[in-house]
């Protein structure tokens, strides 16, 4: 049998109306990212021994997937956790505070630039990254630039 021009057009909207209306259904029940179960990550901030460096000094994250950098300064100097081209590809969920007996005293939102994490003290900041790239500017600075490190985005 064959099918003219106005009924092959019909039969085509309509597959492509019931094709748009089962990626709208999944779109709509797709997860939010910012819920999934995070992967936490702790990276030291100096050493109790003195030794001024973050431990690890390299980072590999996966774009779209949720972390928690746990911030931990053991010494008794305050240091930055500052990567601008970091805080440029990630969507940051929350950082959260913690006093010195490790529990948590506030919590800030939004855009993050640089973290500076007190002695004795630690932060999280719960990120998921979004855009790739290897950041060599990871760094902290008291008075001058003294720890540096390198975080990839695969």
């Amino acid at each position: 049998m064959q099918t003219d021009y106005k009924t092959s057009h019909l039969l085509g909207c309509r597959v492509l109306a019931a094709a748009l209306t089962m990626l709208v259904a999944v779109a709509a029940d797709a997860a939010d990212l910012t819920e999934q179960e995070p992967t936490v990550i702790e990276v030291k901030l100096g050493t109790a021994s003195g030794e001024e460096r973050f431990e690890p000094s390299s980072l590999t994250l996966e774009a779209g997937k949720m972390y928690v950098l746990r911030l931990v300064n053991p010494t008794k100097k305050s240091y930055y956790f500052n990567s601008p081209r970091l805080a440029d590809s990630v969507y940051t969920r929350k950082v959260t505070f913690f006093d010195a007996a490790g529990e948590p005293i506030g919590d800030a939102y939004g855009t993050v630039r640089r973290i500076e994490v007190k002695g004795g003290r630690s932060v999280e900041w719960w990120l998921l990254p979004v855009r790739t790239g290897v950041f060599e500017d990871l760094m902290s600075r008291r008075t001058e630039p003294s720890m540096k490190g390198t975080i990839e985005i695969r």
